[in-house]
C-alpha cells in the first residue's frame, strides 16, 4: 500500500509543474486544432448548415458574453486577469456574472469549443470540450482555488459554497 501511495504522490508532484503554466486560451487553440483535424478523419453528422450555424452561433455568443463579463468584472475591481499568476489577485470578485459561475472566462472558452464542435458536426469533436474542461479543472482551476483560499480565507470558502464552479 505504501509503494502505491509513494508512486501516486510522485506523480501528483510531477504534474504540479504544469499547474498555471499554459494560458487557457492557448490550450483552447490547441484543442481547436485537434477538433479540426478530427473532422477530416472521422465521420460527420449530415445536418444542414441552417440547423448547425444558428445553434453554434448561440453557443458562441453565450460563451463570448460570459468571458467578456468575467474579464470586465476583474478589470472594474482592479484585479489581475492573468491566469498564470492567481496569487496576484487583489480582490475577490463575487458580483455580476460571478454570482452565476466562479469561472466565467473558462466557461466562455468551453462554450466556444462546444459551439465549434456543433458547427463541425463531428461527434468525436465533442471530445475537445471534454478534454478542455478536464485540463482546465486540474491544471488551472484547482491551483487558482488553492491560491484564492490562501489569500481570501473564509470569504472565498463561503463563496465556493454559494456559487458553482461552472454553472
Amino acid at each position: 500500500m505504501r509503494v502505491h501511495d509513494d508512486a501516486q504522490s510522485t506523480m501528483t508532484d510531477s504534474l504540479r509543474c504544469l499547474e498555471t503554466k499554459v494560458p487557457p486560451p492557448l490550450i483552447a487553440l490547441v484543442i481547436v486544432a485537434g477538433m479540426w483535424l478530427v473532422t477530416w478523419v472521422t465521420p460527420v453528422v449530415p445536418l444542414a448548415e441552417f440547423v448547425l450555424v444558428p445553434i453554434a452561433c448561440v453557443l458562441a455568443a453565450g460563451g463570448m458574453a460570459f468571458a467578456l463579463a468575467g474579464s470586465l468584472a476583474f478589470r472594474r475591481a482592479g484585479t489581475t486577469v492573468n491566469p498564470l499568476k492567481p496569487e496576484r489577485a487583489s480582490q475577490l470578485v463575487i458580483s455580476g456574472v460571478y454570482r452565476i459561475t466562479r469561472n466565467p472566462m473558462y466557461l466562455g472558452l468551453l462554450l466556444g469549443l462546444v459551439a465549434l464542435a456543433v458547427y463541425f458536426a463531428a461527434p468525436l469533436a465533442l471530445a475537445g470540450p471534454v478534454v478542455f474542461a478536464a485540463y482546465i479543472h486540474r491544471f488551472q482551476i484547482k491551483p487558482e482555488e488553492r491560491a484564492l483560499e490562501a489569500k481570501f480565507g473564509s470569504a472565498y470558502v463561503d463563496y465556493k459554497q454559494r456559487v458553482r464552479r461552472w454553472l
